[in-house]
């Protein structure tokens, strides 16, 4: 399966953890990106939202220790996911886009 996710904090930051003056929560989300990063699953960052694949299990977990990455930057989290589950398939993370590619080069 794939997961697309994104995580944000609201409210007020825990003690020793700032917002910055423009709102930007990127530290947040870049504790939240390490996560994924460290669980050693196929994952890709864009913009907007972090893709990770792998098991059902195994994908939620990692979901699960991104958002607890960001609880102490806000009294509140907002979690989005969009979830491609097909079993028995694996490397759909290339996979999709470069089928999608190839049908544009038709």
């Amino acid at each position: 399966m794939i997961v697309a996710f994104s995580v944000s904090p609201s409210g007020e930051p825990q003690p020793g953890h700032a917002r910055a003056e423009d709102g930007s929560v990127s530290e947040a989300v870049a504790a939240a990106v390490a996560v994924v990063r460290a669980s050693g699953l196929p994952h890709r960052t864009g913009s907007m939202f972090t893709e990770i694949e792998g098991e059902w299990d195994e994908v939620f977990a990692v979901v699960k220790r991104a958002t607890e990455a960001v609880e102490p930057f806000g009294s509140r989290i907002s979690l989005v996911l969009k979830a491609d589950i097909r079993p028995g398939r694996s490397g759909e993370l290339e996979g999709k886009v470069e089928r999608l590619e190839r049908t544009l080069d038709e």
